[in-house]
């Protein structure tokens, strides 16, 4: 014989409260959650990107700074934001894919409401910014349209995904010298552009490895031999086009900027170099940020790299130091 509880009867006290301790632990696994879905570690994109008009700069107001400054956190907010609704958009995609069926809302940590607030208030704190000098961000809007065109459309037509995402890099750039009023240099945004392409052709090239075109549509129009030799054809315009705007339009000046070609050619080979290391002996690749940030002979390179360029920088614009370096 069955009992059958009655639904009037009310749920013991302990079934109905929670232990402070779980509840304790449920909120910070929350927080932690919620900080996962804007990707903390991808904001060095804009910390890195937006401020390169300010190198070299022979002076500049504080008014300048803080442009650059606001443009840098505008820019953290929108990318934020974008990863947030591609993440709502591509949920039940990710589910089947081995690495993003662990994000926050592929793996049912936050709802898509709670997602959804979290994004409106990203943009609502965008909006702040971008109100104190609407005219100057329309690198940003780009950016946005740009975004919302390859969530719904642009991400699954191959080779325009990769193009439209590093196109993304260019934005940023862009913006910064947008806020300091500078010209923009050609050699520059082909750099970032072709830069951006090695890493994120490299992304699809583990993704081809270690899921197929499963998850991504776009893979169908890609293939092993095809991103090798798209990884050739866009090292070589990043490394090319990188020393001539060291030598050309960088901070150095017409008369030093040969030197610091010549400085930094062993350094960009080298880094160049590791990267394709890491892609076709060690077949990993697939986080680019990670790579960059945390792989220990990267660091070393671009720290001994960004260290001969700042002496170099340093005695240009002071000959008085260079003069007791040569005696």
């Amino acid at each position: 014989m069955h009992v059958v509880e009655s639904a009037d009867v009310p749920e013991s006290p302990q079934r109905r409260e929670p232990a402070p301790g779980l509840a304790a632990e449920a909120r910070t696994h929350l927080i932690a959650d919620l900080a996962g879905l804007i990707r903390p570690s991808h904001a060095a994109k804009a910390i890195l990107l937006v401020p390169v008009a300010l190198i070299g700069a022979a002076s500049y107001s504080l008014a300048e700074v803080a442009g650059i400054v606001a443009a840098t956190v505008a820019f953290i907010l929108a990318s934020a934001a974008v990863y947030i609704g591609n993440d709502i958009a591509d949920r039940h995609r990710d589910r089947h894919h081995p690495v993003k069926r662990h994000r926050p809302i592929a793996a049912g940590r936050v709802g898509v409401g709670t997602a959804s607030v979290c994004c409106a208030v990203l943009l609502t704190l965008l909006g702040v910014i971008v109100a104190r000098a609407p005219g100057t961000y329309w690198p940003l809007y780009v950016y946005l349209v740009l975004n919302i065109a390859y969530s719904r459309v642009l991400k699954h037509i191959p080779l325009v995904d990769v193009g439209t995402v590093a196109a993304g890099f260019v934005l940023r750039v862009v913006q910064g010298y947008e806020v300091t009023g500078g010209r923009v240099p050609a050699w520059l945004l082909i750099t970032v552009f072709s830069m951006s392409l090695v890493l994120l052709i490299g992304k699809r090239r583990q993704e081809l490895l270690r899921t197929g075109a499963v998850h991504r549509p776009a893979l169908r129009g890609y293939s092993m031999e095809l991103t090798n030799w798209l990884l050739q054809i866009a090292s070589v315009l990043s490394l090319v086009s990188g020393l001539m705007y060291l030598r050309d339009e960088g901070p150095f000046g017409p008369q030093h900027g040969q030197t610091a070609m010549m400085l930094s050619t062993p350094f960009a080979l080298f880094a160049l170099f590791r990267y394709l290391q890491i892609q076709l002996v060690d077949q990993d690749g697939g986080d680019p940020v990670r790579i960059l940030l945390r792989d220990r002979v990267m660091v070393a390179n671009s720290m001994l790299w960004a260290a001969t360029l700042g002496v170099t920088l340093v005695l240009v614009h002071h000959p008085s130091l260079a003069a007791l370096v040569t005696l």
